[in-house]
C-alpha cells in the first residue's frame, strides 16, 4: 500500500498562502530553528518553509529556487521579506547539510510532535505505508562504496513505474489518523516491503515499551504483505488489521 499524495496542481498558486497557514499554525519554522540552530543571515527555518512551498507548486530543483521567490510576495509566503537571492541553492544545500548533520528524524519529530499538539491527532491505531520515489543524479558515494556512511542505497531497478533504467529509493511511514505520517525513514530502492516491516515492527515495540505501552495496546494496520511468518513473530502479542488478496 502506497502512500497517496496529491498530485502537484492540486495545489494551486492561490493555496500557497493557506500551506502557510498551516506551518504557522503548527510552528513549522520555529521547530526547525529550535533543532537546527546556525548562524547564517537567514534562519533554516524560513528556507525550509521556502522549498516546501516550491515543492507543493511545481518541485523545482535548489537551483531554481531563487527564481521560483522572485515573481512571490516573500512577506506573505515566508513571513517577512526575503530577497529572492537570499533563498539561492547554496544556501538551500547548507540547510540540507545542517538537517543530515542534525538528524532528519529528530527535526521531523519535532515537527510531529508540534503538529500533533495543534491538531490532535487520532492515535489510537497506526498504519505502515511504503512509496517508491524516482530520484535522478549521480549517486554519491558510489553504489558499492561503504565510507562515508549514507542513510540507503539508490540503485536501478524495478520501482511502480516499471522503469529499470531509473533510480529509486523507498520511503517508509508510520502514520496515524488515516495517513498523517509520526515517523519515517528513506530505505534501499529495492527492499522489500516485508523486510522493512519487521524491522519497523521490532523498533516499534522497543519504543512503545520505553513509553509505558503494554505488548498488545497498540494496532498495526497493513496490507497482505504484513503477513509472513517474520512478521507474525515480530508482532507478538500486537493486534493488528491486514487485508489478504482474494487469491
Amino acid at each position: 500500500m502506497g502512500l497517496v499524495l496529491p498530485p502537484i496542481e492540486a495545489y494551486p498558486v492561490h493555496h500557497r498562502p493557506i500551506v502557510k497557514a498551516y506551518a504557522d499554525k503548527m510552528g513549522l519554522v520555529e521547530a526547525m530553528n529550535e533543532v537546527v540552530p546556525t548562524e547564517m543571515a537567514i534562519d533554516p527555518g524560513t528556507i525550509v518553509l521556502g522549498m516546501i512551498l516550491d515543492t507543493l507548486s511545481r518541485r523545482s530543483p535548489l537551483y531554481r529556487l531563487e527564481e521560483f521567490f522572485t515573481h512571490q510576495d516573500t512577506a506573505l509566503l515566508l513571513g517577512k521579506a526575503v530577497a529572492p537571492e537570499a533563498l539561492q541553492d547554496d544556501t538551500a544545500g547548507r540547510v540540507l547539510d545542517r538537517l543530515y548533520a542534525t538528524g532528519t528524524m529528530k527535526v521531523f519529530t519535532a515537527c510531529a510532535v508540534r503538529a500533533d499538539r495543534v491538531f490532535g491527532f487520532d492515535k489510537r491505531s497506526v498504519h505502515f505505508y511504503t512509496t517508491s520515489i524516482t530520484v535522478y543524479g549521480a549517486s554519491l558515494p558510489p553504489e558499492d562504496a561503504t565510507e562515508p556512511e549514507v542513510p540507503c542505497r539508490i540503485p536501478y531497478g524495478y520501482s511502480k513505474d516499471k522503469r529499470p533504467d531509473l533510480k529509486h529509493c523507498v520511503f517508509a511511514t508510520l502514520c496515524v489518523d488515516r495517513a498523517v505520517p509520526l515517523w519515517g525513514q528513506p530505505e534501499e530502492g529495492n527492499a522489500s516491503e516485508k523486510t522493512v516491516h519487521t524491522t519497523l515492527l521490532s523498533d516499534l515495540a522497543t519504543c512503545l515499551a520505553k513509553h509505558g505501552v503494554a505488548p498488545g495496546a497498540d494496532i498495526d494496520v497493513a496490507d497482505a504483505a504484513l503477513v509472513t511468518e517474520d512478521n507474525l513473530a515480530a508482532l507478538g502479542d500486537t493486534l493488528f488489521i491486514t487485508r489478504l488478496p482474494a487469491t
